[in-house]
């Protein structure tokens, strides 16, 4: 893949909210997966663990911790957990680096999911309370997204990414 390929997949990578009742198989998933198994994370620390439904009773378990609509059209959830206990800590400061290698290994699974021609939507705005006790997570894993993953439903297209201009992005030398 050259670097324009790569950005043709970023573009083509966006927030879908409508999936068709397609199923994605076990094996699609774990595929996608992979990507994330591979991403970069601070001191090869990993500190993620990637919970997925198995069942319609679970699946309903994570809709009901998003209370959107369109959550319920996505035929399967991956939910992204990061354990702070493994991740690494600056030494400096202490900054715990958990939400950003997971946040890392979550975008791999984005970018492999377009690639496989599926869709997802990253979603942080649930109710984590209720997410840990449907899923029995311990104390010591941090849900950190939902993704919602599934082929895209028909004529749901790809929206115009809205982006500062790359001059407002990059700083050259001081301040």
């Amino acid at each position: 893949m050259n670097s324009h390929e790569f950005k043709q997949l970023a573009t083509n990578r966006y927030s879908c909210r409508s999936y068709s009742d397609q199923p994605v198989t076990r094996e699609l998933l774990i595929e996608v997966i992979e990507a994330a198994h591979l991403a970069p994370s601070a001191c090869n620390k990993q500190p993620w663990l990637f919970i997925i439904p198995n069942n319609d009773q679970e699946r309903q378990a994570v809709v009901e911790c998003y209370n959107r609509e369109w959550i319920k059209t996505a035929p399967e959830f991956i939910i992204a957990c990061g354990s702070n206990n493994e991740a690494w800590h600056r030494a400096s400061d202490g900054k715990d680096h958990t939400d950003v290698d997971v946040s890392i290994a979550i975008e791999h699974i984005c970018l492999a999911a377009t690639a496989a021609g599926l869709g997802t939507c990253w979603v942080c705005n649930f109710d984590v309370k209720l997410l840990r006790t449907r899923f029995n997570i311990p104390d010591e894993l941090t849900p950190i997204a939902i993704i919602p993953i599934g082929y895209p439903s028909e004529g749901n297209n790809i929206i115009s990414k809205k982006r500062k201009p790359i001059s407002e992005i990059i700083k050259w030398g001081k301040f």
